[in-house]
């Protein structure tokens, strides 16, 4: 095996990497060779281009993350693969997921500047889930009262996301636009064209019904108001003639025993 050929040396190095099951950076390929057996480093770039170019077609891939190289399944065979593992991909709270899209678009950041983009307390168990997975670190204290710790990512998050530096990261405007659309509610649900031509051929046809809107509310109000008005005029128009009456028809003395 001629070492210095990079033809002969991408087998190996996907030997390496298929053995490790994790990144391996350039660094840490240099040491498995002998110093007098080490390929030169542009021997090893081209054996890596070689390595990519074999993959093509293949169930796998080799992908440049922030820790280094590593041969990883397709993402279009990922739900099949999947199905090795008994246990379900864990799924994270949107709390969680926006404290962790906090970090790493505007790192580095504190606890208190977080809860003031998102309005609300950041749980405890979420910095430490972040923590315990490696996902953020301390990177710093705020120099403010308190000295609060100032967070970052890490090259573990880069790995776990499939990327290889920040500049990876997608733009907001391209997430907002991969925002998945609301799903429908049973009763928004879209009726087939067939289904609802035979509901309405067999529905009774209904009365049309008034709208109801805010002007005509007023309206009423104001046609009550109205009639209340004059329910009292009429009452003030009432009272001298009942007056009148009175004085004209005298009520008969009692008779005095």
């Amino acid at each position: 095996m001629n070492l210095n050929d990079p033809r002969d040396l991408a087998p190996l190095l996907e030997a390496f990497l298929l053995a490790s099951g994790k990144p391996q950076s350039l660094d840490r390929l240099f040491e498995l060779f002998e110093e007098a057996e080490r390929p030169e480093p542009a021997v090893f770039k081209k054996a890596l281009e070689v390595l990519s170019k074999s993959c093509k077609g293949r169930a796998f891939e080799l992908k440049e993350v922030a820790s280094g190289y590593r041969l990883q399944i397709r993402e279009d065979y990922a739900p099949w693969v999947g199905r090795l593992w008994e246990e379900r991909p864990q799924r994270y709270s949107r709390a969680l997921l926006e404290t962790m899209a906090l970090i790493a678009y505007r790192q580095p950041i504190t606890r208190g500047e977080i809860e003031d983009v998102r309005g609300v307390a950041v749980n405890t168990n979420i910095v430490k889930t972040l923590l315990e997975r490696e996902w953020i670190r301390i990177v710093g204290y705020r120099e403010v009262p308190g000295k609060p710790a100032m967070f970052a990512t890490t090259k573990a998050f880069l790995d776990h996301f499939n990327l290889k530096n920040l500049d990876d990261l997608p733009a907001l405007a391209d997430l907002r636009e991969m925002e998945p659309e609301p799903v429908l509610e049973l009763d928004d649900a879209p009726v087939p064209a067939h289904l609802q031509a035979l509901a309405d051929e067999s529905a009774e046809p209904e009365e049309p019904k008034e709208e109801t809107s805010f002007r005509s509310l007023l309206v009423e109000l104001d046609t009550m108001e109205e009639g209340l008005k004059t329910d009292f005029d009429d009452l003030l128009d009432e009272e001298p003639a009942a007056e009148e009456t009175q004085a004209l028809d005298p009520e008969p003395e009692t008779p005095r025993q």
